[in-house]
């Protein structure tokens, strides 16, 4: 039987996402003390902060609580609206600025920065146009520079920017866009495999067309039967999640072995950390997919 080719500089994790976690405190969500416990006893070494507030926000007690479990943390994720111009620059700093030192204080170097949605994932309520104007394309790229220099002046950190759906930066027109108008000495992506292909993208290309940009992985894969469903009725992310649309490794798409293959040829050391959206699941669901998960991953080599 062949043996999968050591991805040596892979570095798996899992985050708070694959157990349910979308936000800092909901009582449907997996408590902070047991995903700790089984994201450990998965196997996985490390982990995402998740939402800031979710897992202790007091540096001490934290560092205190993942050295109990072996666990140490990769980045922070905060979520931003820089489209929209100078004027949301003081609140968006304000809240990366909390999310930044606590991750900087657990050790870790990338800042996950999300675009805000266009439309509500909880209501489905649309919020603003889908599409950017050519101001707002100007505003956000300006600002993620800033950004991504202002991080790294402050903290320390890299900011990884993460294309999601139900935002401005979703299919491959629009990540391309993006990283065309953006330094790259100050902006990188973080590719979520999952969500671009629920955007219609194709990681494995992205990859090789755009490989200086990748900064950090977010595994994850699609039902497709459940995406063609979603998209043929319009369905937001949040109600498309609750259906199912995000699945367990190996069962859906992109195929991650030729990804994490195309992410080690770039010759570069990269966090790919598993996410597959569950929001809200059962309390007893996620250890089981996470353990086979890692099985999943360990035979990929990585």
């Amino acid at each position: 039987m062949a043996t999968a080719p050591a991805l040596d500089r892979i570095r798996v994790g899992s985050a708070p996402d694959s157990w349910g976690v979308w936000f800092p405190d909901d009582p449907r969500q997996t408590p902070w003390h047991r995903f700790l416990d089984e994201v450990a006893e998965a196997g996985y070494p490390w982990i995402e902060l998740g939402p800031y507030g979710y897992l202790p926000t007091d540096p001490a007690r934290l560092s205190d609580e993942l050295g109990r479990r072996g666990l140490k943390v990769s980045a922070g994720t905060v979520f931003t609206g820089l489209h929209r111009g100078p004027s949301v620059w003081q609140d968006t700093w304000e809240h990366v600025g909390r999310v930044a030192a606590l991750t900087r204080a657990m050790g870790a170097r990338h800042l996950v920065v999300i675009p805000s949605f266009w439309r509500d994932d909880r209501t489905a309520e649309i919020l603003e146009p889908p599409e950017l104007t050519s101001e707002q394309w100007g505003h956000l790229a300006r600002g993620t520079e800033r950004l991504g220099r202002e991080v790294k002046e402050t903290y320390g950190l890299d900011i990884v920017v993460h294309p999601h759906a139900d935002t401005h930066i979703d299919t491959e027109a629009h990540v391309a866009r993006f990283l065309d108008a953006t330094d790259p000495d100050l902006v990188r992506l973080c590719l979520d495999t999952g969500h671009y292909a629920y955007c219609g993208g194709d990681s494995v290309r992205l990859i090789e067309t755009y490989g200086e940009r990748i900064g950090y992985l977010h595994l994850k894969q699609v039902d497709p039967e459940v995406l063609a469903r979603v998209v043929a009725d319009g369905v937001p992310f949040g109600p498309a999640v609750r259906r199912g649309v995000m699945c367990e490794p190996p069962l859906g798409v992109p195929d991650l072995e030729p990804v994490l293959a195309a992410a080690q040829k770039l010759g570069v050391d990269l966090f790919a950390i598993v996410e597959q959206d569950m929001y809200p699941c059962a309390p007893d669901a996620p250890l089981p997919i996470a353990v086979r998960t890692r099985r999943f991953l360990r035979s990929c080599g990585a």
